[in-house]
C-alpha cells in the first residue's frame, strides 16, 4: 500500500518519537513537535505510539491513497476533505482506495498529525524515522515532502491496514462509503485536555542556571510580561519578541549541553526557546527551562501568537508530567480496548 503526495503543503514531514541516544556525537533528537498529538493519532488507528506519521505545519498536503486506509487527524484542527465529504478530526476514519485527501489550513494552532494504520514504512536513520530538517537527516535525506513522493504503508498479516476496522462497526464497503469515499467512527476524543484551542494558556518555565544574572526588571518581565512568537521561529527554536531581557553584566561562557525546552538569551535580548530540533550544545546564557509537559502547548503557537510564562519548580514540573503520562496511558488503553471490539 502506498500514498502519493500530489502537493506537499507548507512543511509536511515524517516524524515519530525522535532520535534518541546520539547527543554525544552531536545529533539531536528531532521528532514530533507535539508528541502528545502524534501518540494519540497513532492510538486512534491501532498503531504503536511511536509509529511514523505525518507532521503538517500550518497548511497541509494533498494525498492520493491507492488502497483502503484507516487514518486519524489530531493536533490543530485542519481543513480536511475527501471528495465531497469532510474528514472529522480526533477519530478513526476509513478512506476508500483511489481517494484524494485534501488538507488545507488551520484556524488555530500550528501543527496537525496524520497517522495511517500500519505506520509509514521507511528506512531508519540512526534508529529513527524522524526527519531532522535543520540537520538534513532522516527520511528523504532530511527534507520535507515534495510532490511526487511515494509513502509506503506497513500492512498487517491479514492484508488489512489494521485490525481496528471494528472501530467503525465492520469493514466498510464501497456502497457504505458512498460518494464521499470516507466512513468516520461514531466516537471521537475530546481534544480539550490535549490541545489549547484558544492559545491563551500560560507555559510553565523553571529558572535556568543563569536566571539570577538577569537584571531585576528583566526577571519581572520574563514572568510578568507577554511575548510574541517571531516570524523566524521554526522546529529548531522559537524566537520570542517583547520586552528586551538584559543581563546585569556580560558573561563569558563556554558551550554546554542544551535540550528541547532550554531558553537561551542571545545578545539582542530576545529569548529563544529550543524546540524539537534543538542542537546538543549552546553558548548563550540559559535563563529558563520550559516544563516538558508544556512543550506541546508551545509547539502549537504560530508566528504572531502570544505566549506568557508562569514560574514553576522542578518538582511541580515533574509532578505535572507524571500526571499527564498517567492520564495519557489510561486514554490510550481505553482506545486500544475500543478498537478490539
Amino acid at each position: 500500500m502506498s500514498i502519493r503526495v500530489l502537493s506537499p503543503g507548507w512543511l509536511t514531514s515524517i516524524q515519530e518519537s525522535g532520535r534518541i541516544g546520539h547527543a554525544a556525537i552531536g545529533v539531536g533528537r528531532a521528532g514530533a513537535m507535539d508528541d502528545v498529538a502524534l501518540r494519540l493519532a497513532n492510538a486512534l488507528v491501532g498503531n504503536a505510539e511511536n509509529a511514523a506519521a505525518l507532521e503538517i505545519t500550518l497548511r497541509g498536503p494533498r494525498l492520493r491513497f491507492d488502497s483502503d486506509a484507516l487514518i486519524a487527524l489530531t493536533g490543530a484542527v485542519i481543513e480536511a476533505r475527501c471528495a465531497a465529504g469532510e474528514i472529522p478530526p480526533w477519530r478513526p476514519v476509513w478512506i476508500q482506495a483511489g481517494s484524494e485527501v485534501d488538507l488545507g489550513g488551520m484556524g488555530r494552532g500550528a501543527r496537525s498529525y496524520l497517522a495511517i494504520a500500519g505506520g509509514i514504512d521507511i528506512a531508519q536513520v540512526l534508529g529513527s524515522r524522524s526527519t531532522d530538517i535543520n540537520a538534513a537527516l532522516g527520511p528523504f535525506s532530511g527534507r520535507g515532502l515534495v510532490a511526487g513522493d511515494e509513502l509506503e504503508i506497513r500492512r498487517t498479516a491479514d492484508e488489512r491496514p489494521s485490525p481496528s476496522w471494528t472501530a467503525l462497526g465492520a469493514r466498510p464497503t464501497g456502497d457504505r462509503a458512498g460518494h464521499d469515499g470516507i466512513v468516520a467512527a461514531h466516537w471521537s476524543l475530546d481534544p480539550q485536555p490535549w490541545f489549547d484551542a484558544r492559545g491563551d494558556q500560560p507555559v510553565a518555565l523553571a529558572r535556568g542556571s543563569h536566571f539570577e544574572n538577569l537584571g531585576a526588571a528583566s526577571r519581572r518581565a520574563l514572568f510578568g510580561g507577554e511575548f510574541r512568537v517571531g516570524n523566524e521561529s521554526n522546529r529548531v527554536g522559537y524566537r520570542l519578541e517583547g520586552s528586551k531581557l538584559r543581563l546585569e553584566a556580560p558573561l563569558e561562557l563556554i558551550s554546554e549541553g542544551v535540550v528541547p525546552g532550554t531558553m537561551q538569551l542571545p545578545p539582542n535580548g530576545n529569548p529563544i526557546v529550543l524546540m524539537a530540533e534543538a542542537p546538543t550544545t549552546g553558548g548563550y546564557p540559559r535563563i529558563g527551562m520550559v516544563a516538558t509537559v508544556d512543550l506541546p502547548r508551545l509547539a502549537q503557537r504560530r508566528p504572531g501568537d502570544h505566549v506568557r510564562f508562569v514560574e514553576t519548580s522542578l518538582a511541580e514540573a515533574q509532578t505535572r508530567y507524571l500526571q499527564r503520562e498517567r492520564a495519557l496511558a489510561a486514554l490510550i488503553h481505553t482506545i486500544t480496548e475500543r478498537l478490539k471490539r
